[in-house]
């Protein structure tokens, strides 16, 4: 079982940075990939970006590609979204999600292949 909290969303402007942090506990959290999504009140939860548990494979939504990076430190049980260069379109409740695998480099983007949510972080961005 893992319990995961998000932290890091706030108020920026655009252009501007955000680091988002989701702390898990548990001592298996290397063996979870894990994800993040964001959702809108007009939106369904969409998929953002993916971690493999061994932190070799990523992979990301196309509208944040090369502006977003997913990463984690599992002796931390942590993992990271960077988000730079945001825009106003960024503007969600962001989730953390984690996934027990054995496969070392399987990274996931539906919500359903998911087993375990944070109740996530509010990102603003102002244009």
């Amino acid at each position: 079982q893992v319990q995961l909290v998000e932290s890091g969303g706030g108020l920026v402007q655009a252009g501007g940075s955000l680091r988002l942090s989701c702390a898990a506990s548990g001592r298996t959290f290397s063996t979870y990939a894990m994800g993040w999504f964001r959702q809108t009140p007009a939106k369904e939860r969409e998929f953002v970006a993916a971690i493999s548990w061994n932190g070799v494979i990523t992979y990301y939504t196309d509208s944040v590609r090369g502006r977003f990076t997913i990463s984690r430190d599992n002796a931390k049980n942590t993992v990271y979204l960077q988000m730079n260069s945001l825009k106003p379109e960024d503007t969600a409740l962001y989730y953390c999600a984690g996934k027990n695998t054995a496969d070392l480099y399987g990274v996931y983007v539906h919500t359903h292949n998911y087993n375990y949510w944070g109740q996530g972080t509010q990102v603003t961005v102002s244009s």
